[in-house]
């Protein structure tokens, strides 16, 4: 069966990602002919220079680096902590680990191998922002493997060789190429794109109007006239 494409710029580090994910699928259960829609996940990084830093949760993080005190990181936290719930997702920002997500992405190309890599972005998030896990740790990747039936000793071998790490960075050029300037960063069919954690109903909307002109060929447009909340690489708003 042909489908059709939605691809998705993210990071796992991105707490709007998180969101943006569940606002998609909430508005893919809404169709009728669901199964026509095939997800492929896009690796971004919003950081490719941090430091992973298991002492520090986010919140001191954004005290230390962004320029605020720990008492407006701890609000915009709880801000977005809120946004989440809205979606059925628990956050628990005080427990989240300043980690690079290179592996992480690493490990999501390593599950797309095997047909896993909706489930492994779902694993990903999850550990990152509800179980505070460190996304960079081997130990934590191969125990996700283990999850999902995969080869641990294989996962092992592919993030040490470096194997998939152009696959990796091939995603993060082709971000550029499509003017990608935050994420999440949705795109339907090649044809459509929203940037951002619209709201639901644009969700909807954009993927009845993607499907309805599908394989109808077009150059791509972003949908919304503003992004919706996105991370980039001077922070998230």
């Amino acid at each position: 069966m042909e489908k059709m494409k939605i691809e998705i710029w993210s990071d796992i580090m991105c707490p709007f990602c998180y969101i943006g994910k569940r606002k998609l699928e909430k508005s893919i259960e809404t169709l009728p002919n669901k199964d026509a829609i095939e997800i492929e996940w896009k690796s971004y990084q919003l950081n490719p220079d941090l430091q992973t830093d298991t002492s520090q949760n986010i919140n001191d993080y954004l005290s230390i680096h962004k320029g605020m005190s720990l008492e407006q990181a701890q609000q915009m936290s709880q801000q977005v902590t809120q946004m989440a719930a809205v979606e059925g997702l628990e956050y628990h920002m005080d427990k989240a680990v300043v980690a690079n997500s290179f592996r992480a992405h690493v490990f999501a190309h390593f599950a797309k191998k095997y047909g896993k890599q909706l489930e492994a972005e779902e694993m990903l998030f999850k550990s990152y922002f509800t179980e505070g896990k460190n996304v960079d740790d081997i130990a934590v990747l191969t125990d996700l493997a283990a999850q999902l039936g995969l080869d641990e000793n294989e996962l092992v071998r592919v993030l040490e060789s470096g194997e998939l790490d152009d696959e990796v960075k091939m995603d993060i050029h082709e971000a550029r190429q499509i003017g990608v300037q935050g994420v999440p960063f949705f795109v339907y069919d090649r044809k459509y794109a929203i940037s951002g954690a619209q709201p639901n109903e644009l969700f909807v909307q954009t993927l009845e109007k993607a499907l309805s002109e599908w394989k109808g060929g077009s150059s791509l447009q972003i949908v919304a006239e503003q992004d919706g909340p996105s991370c980039g690489p001077d922070g998230c708003e």
